[in-house]
């Protein structure tokens, strides 16, 4: 993906962080992405509008904007984004890292963590911070040590069978094939489907499917289509199914949340 990727940004620090927590908001131009690397601090990941996407090894994590990714310190990463995106990046060091889980994922965020975010990111202050943003900072890893941990919004697998079945859906979230005619189309029962998404995923094909159309919808509702044109396109046969499962994922319609997103810079 860096190959390819029209805007190579480079991660902010290299070797020590000016503050024992800090925070960096910033917005990414579509095709975007950051080069592989590590350091020695944790980095929590959060969008404010558009989907962020993280490459640990081979596996890739998601993070729509009800969830955050948490990556600990000296794990390798790459960041990407296909669509225009207003991320931020909480960096912490290794000793306050040691109260969030020990391995990456996504954290289910509270509407105080949301708040959090919001209000650092509309009063930018650059380390050294004032006590009272330190204050601040040590509350947000609190919370986020705090919070539900989710694996990864949309997992994927190694499996040769269900990964070319995942790979299907997301060249064409609208197909609406059954589960038997997707186990046919890679040689496999569905029994057999049915197992390895749990194993693998955590979760059935179905809810995979829909997490999905959610991520693809994000970017279009950004860029103003009209949510009928986007439930065709996601293969519902009406508004209001695609209205109730975007609001059942994410907990909001989609007019809801277009309306909360901010504009970019």
């Amino acid at each position: 993906m860096t190959r390819h990727a029209k805007h190579l940004r480079l991660p902010p620090f290299s070797d020590n962080l000016p503050a024992p927590v800090v925070f960096r908001t910033a917005c990414m131009p579509a095709d975007a992405a950051y080069p592989r690397h590590h350091h020695a601090w944790g980095e929590f990941v959060y969008s404010f509008s558009g989907v962020m996407e993280v490459k640990v090894g081979e596996r890739r994590y998601l993070a729509p904007s009800q969830y955050g990714l948490w990556l600990p310190p000296r794990v390798e990463h790459q960041g990407l984004n296909r669509y225009e995106a207003c991320h931020c990046s909480v960096y912490i060091a290794a000793p306050l890292a040691e109260a969030l889980p020990s391995a990456t994922c996504a954290l289910t965020l509270s509407p105080l963590i949301k708040a959090l975010l919001e209000h650092l990111r509309r009063h930018p202050v650059q380390a050294p911070y004032p006590d009272e943003v330190t204050r601040l900072l040590r509350v947000l890893v609190d919370q986020l040590a705090a919070a539900e941990c989710a694996g990864s919004y949309l997992p994927t697998s190694e499996d040769p069978q269900l990964s070319r079945v995942l790979a299907m859906i997301e060249a064409t979230p609208g197909d609406n094939r059954s589960l038997g005619e997707l186990a046919a189309a890679v040689h496999a029962t569905e029994r057999t489907l049915m197992r390895r998404a749990q194993r693998d995923l955590g979760m059935s094909l179905s809810e995979w499917r829909q997490r999905l159309r959610v991520v693809k919808a994000m970017p279009l509702l950004e860029s103003g289509a009209k949510v009928e044109s986007i439930a065709m396109d996601l293969g519902y046969a009406s508004a209001s199914a695609f209205i109730a499962m975007f609001r059942r994922l994410t907990g909001e319609t989609p007019d809801e949340y277009r309306r909360g997103l901010r504009p970019a810079g």
